[in-house]
């Protein structure tokens, strides 16, 4: 349960975002600027079946270059992963049942025992990200694979450390800014349309599958499942963003790097590529 609830978690770096991709990739090379060697950057798509997980060859010569990986959160973090269900509940005791309507609570109640074999009475008390989780997976009809997770054990075959890009709070306080309201809508709106929400998450995976992160990003924007969240942007991509690229930065100057973090998280004015590259950085497309 608390690897589901950390995918879910990450989720929201893909799934709750409005950002336009620069290149048609997903693996960048960041050289210059006083790096001794290059590292990378790569963007996630943080829920998939596994037969759609794909490391391409210069994917795994990024991973092997590289001395460190950089995950959004520290996978491999025995406390951060003791913490993370205490960290996912509602506070003060409250479950779903005090913010949802009787007709909506049963409506998400009925969804998630028909497709999780688990309802609200087991998962109520938990924050809305956390069932997002459980929804996105029975969507996919699989069990389901984890790009963060592998990069992490492939780190970890080889013997490199894995690290965070942000803490598990600073990553809940971002989400904690959407209401909510607006979080619980968008679950709602799945269990109303099971099918619509399954073909509009398949058609998301399709154009990331195809690196068209623009037009992933556009079906984002447009979903009718992402409830009012887009005027929250700032606060789930570009100021995590801007907090990000410190760690980059030193971690890259230390050593050669491999960073992986929601697609997201790549594009637009705001992004990562974007903020290294007015940095100084040589930041290009390998893929």
């Amino acid at each position: 349960m608390k690897k589901q609830l950390m995918t879910g978690l990450l989720v929201a770096g893909t799934l709750l975002s409005e950002a336009q991709a620069q290149d048609n990739a997903l693996l960048y090379e960041v050289s210059g600027n006083g790096l001794t060697q290059p590292s990378y950057l790569y963007g996630t798509f943080h829920l998939v079946c596994p037969t759609d997980l794909t490391i391409t060859e210069a994917t795994k010569k990024a991973i092997g270059d590289a001395q460190q990986v950089y995950l959004e959160l520290d996978m491999d973090d025995p406390a951060m992963m003791q913490g993370m269900m205490k960290a996912m509940m509602l506070p003060g005791g409250k479950t779903v049942r005090d913010y949802l309507k009787p007709d909506d609570y049963t409506l998400l109640d009925n969804y998630l025992k028909d497709n999780m074999k688990m309802g609200l009475t087991q998962v109520g008390m938990m924050k809305p990200i956390g069932i997002m989780s459980l929804m996105y997976m029975s969507l996919l009809k699989c069990q389901p694979a984890s790009y963060d997770m592998t990069f992490a054990q492939m780190a970890g075959q080889s013997k490199k450390e894995v690290l965070g890009l942000e803490t598990l709070d600073a990553q809940l306080a971002a989400l904690d800014n959407i209401p909510m309201e607006e979080q619980l809508k968008g679950l709602v709106d799945m269990a109303k349309k099971p099918e619509a929400a399954q073909k509009e998450f398949m058609e998301m995976l399709a154009a990331y599958k195809a690196h068209d992160l623009a037009k992933m990003m556009s079906q984002i924007k447009t979903s009718q499942f992402a409830g009012n969240t887009t005027q929250f942007e700032d606060k789930l991509l570009a100021e995590r963003n801007v907090n990000w690229i410190p760690v980059i930065e030193k971690a890259a100057k230390e050593k050669p790097t491999f960073f992986a973090f929601g697609a997201g998280h790549l594009g637009n004015e705001k992004g990562v590529v974007s903020l290294l590259r007015k940095k100084g950085y040589t930041v290009k497309a390998v893929e």
